[in-house]
């Protein structure tokens, strides 16, 4: 069953001439950040955020190294220092977990419970609930599919990520178009409850979305779902390293995301919720651990997280993963100011620059993370993305961004048959500094072109011809 109706967006450019590839370049990103921003800079008052990792120095292309601006948080964080700390804490008393008397396996076993805890803390959930770790959002997504009435439709907006899109069966599953506001969303999810004839039904929904930053109006369409009688899961993949989670204030019944979103790249993420359908699935991993008693012709199997934890659990990525929860749910409101910050500037910093284009799904207006999707004309994404590395240090992700779906409906009106688009993710381990860098580069690039020449290199991309980069490092073993 499918609402199989296509919205058009429609945006508007501002035109301007082609660059020239023979305009001369800047001979270094020194010289590159000397000429006028889009956005004159402005004093941001130093606020006490959790601190990362430092960043590394990188190579440019011109012979110089700089410190690297990671706009990129939406694919991966780094780790916050505090992370670093507890998981190296960790590590001096690392064992299994729930199979041994030995003081270490014990201490190893106190704090992978301990971090399920502080994971069901920090996203508010409710006494009956489950917190079952997985390795990601989408292990997590997979793990509740697995875990679904034999009979249970899924509703879900075609602009989720692939994560979120694709676990569930298709016969079962209704897709819905990408709305153009908020109520469309809304009217769009009540009329497709009303053609359900499960008796059990799921809606999908993110709170954030991947490709442009927007949060979506979870309370509004939770509210309709469960009076409707479904239940609500939610991808916070992108949303909980930036907005408070509480599953009942949301009305939501699931939750999952991943611990290399919210600084704590260490393998492991998170399923919330409900325990009655997580307790009547088969063990998603069949091992030990998983199991209550093994008989020569029978097995029973655990109730509880433990079911769909099979195998020795990944304690130093639970321990990573509560360490992250805590540091964030204890500095939430200066986590928020410094991205709010953050996200002001870039999105008015690349709307003002000429021959750019920002897309969003809800609008211009709309609330969202410091993450903006954007167009260059006349540059492809790829070649805009390998020249802000080589030339500028800054990382940033181009192409459809494990949302096909979505991009493809915001480049829709696109001319010159552009399919994909560069992405910006800011968060904390972003500088006033990185985003002003950023803000002259894509200005460069879009009055002038790359500075240097580039061509494309099989497994690399596009790649400048004359690059004196080394491209190996060495290995960190």
């Amino acid at each position: 069953m499918s609402i199989a109706s296509s919205i058009p967006h429609t945006f508007t450019r501002e035109r301007r001439q082609p660059w020239l590839r023979s305009v001369p370049a800047p001979s270094s990103p020194v010289e590159a950040l000397a000429q006028p921003s889009a956005q004159a800079p402005t004093t941001t008052p130093a606020i006490t955020v959790p601190a990362v990792v430092a960043a590394p120095r990188v190579p440019t292309c011109h012979g110089t190294f700089v410190e690297y601006a990671n706009l990129d948080h939406g694919a991966s964080t780094p780790a916050l220092a505090s992370v670093v700390a507890a998981v190296d804490k960790a590590t001096q008393t690392y064992s299994s977990v729930h199979r041994g008397q030995g003081w270490t396996s014990q201490v190893s076993s106190h704090y992978y419970e301990a971090a399920r805890d502080e994971v069901a803390r920090f996203v508010g959930a409710r006494e009956s609930d489950e917190v079952v770790f997985t390795r990601n959002t989408t292990d997590s997504f997979n793990l509740l599919a697995r875990s679904l009435p034999r009979r249970t439709q899924v509703i879900v907006f075609a602009s989720e990520h692939h994560a979120t899109l694709l676990p569930w069966e298709a016969r079962k599953t209704t897709r819905l178009p990408v709305p153009l506001t908020h109520k469309d969303a809304e009217a769009l999810l009540t009329e497709a409850l009303k053609r359900a004839t499960s008796s059990s039904t799921l809606v999908v929904l993110s709170g954030a979305s991947n490709v442009t930053g927007e949060y979506w109006p979870i309370e509004r369409l939770a509210a309709i779902a469960r009076k409707r009688g479904a239940r609500v899961a939610l991808d916070a993949a992108q949303l909980a390293g930036h907005r408070r989670i509480d599953l009942d204030t949301l009305g939501v019944d699931y939750v999952a995301f991943s611990g290399h979103k919210i600084y704590a790249p260490y393998g492991a993420g998170v399923l919330v919720g409900r325990a009655d359908w997580l307790d009547a699935a088969p063990p998603y991993l069949a091992g030990g651990g998983a199991t209550a008693a093994v008989g020569p012709l029978s097995t029973t199997w655990q109730t509880g997280p433990a079911r769909h934890e099979g195998g020795s659990p990944n304690v130093l990525g639970a321990v990573a993963v509560a360490a992250a929860c805590a540091a964030i749910r204890e500095n939430r409101g200066a986590v928020e100011e410094h991205e709010a910050r953050l996200a002001t500037r870039l999105v008015d910093g690349l709307r003002a620059i000429d021959g750019v284009e920002t897309f969003s799904i809800f609008g211009d207006d709309a609330d969202r993370a410091p993450v903006v999707a954007f167009t260059v004309e006349d540059v492809e994404s790829s070649l805009v993305s390998a020249a802000l590395s080589a030339e500028y240090g800054i990382g940033v992700r181009d192409g459809k961004f494990c949302a096909h779906l979505l991009v493809d409906a915001l480049l829709a009106d696109e001319e010159a048959h552009v399919t994909t688009a560069v992405r910006v993710s800011a968060g904390l381990a972003t500088t006033t500094e990185h985003v002003d860098r950023l803000l002259a580069a894509v200005a460069t690039l879009a009055s002038q072109g790359p500075g240097v020449e580039y061509h494309q290199v099989e497994g690399r991309g596009w790649v400048p011809v004359d690059d004196q980069r080394e491209t190996l490092v060495d290995l960190p073993w």
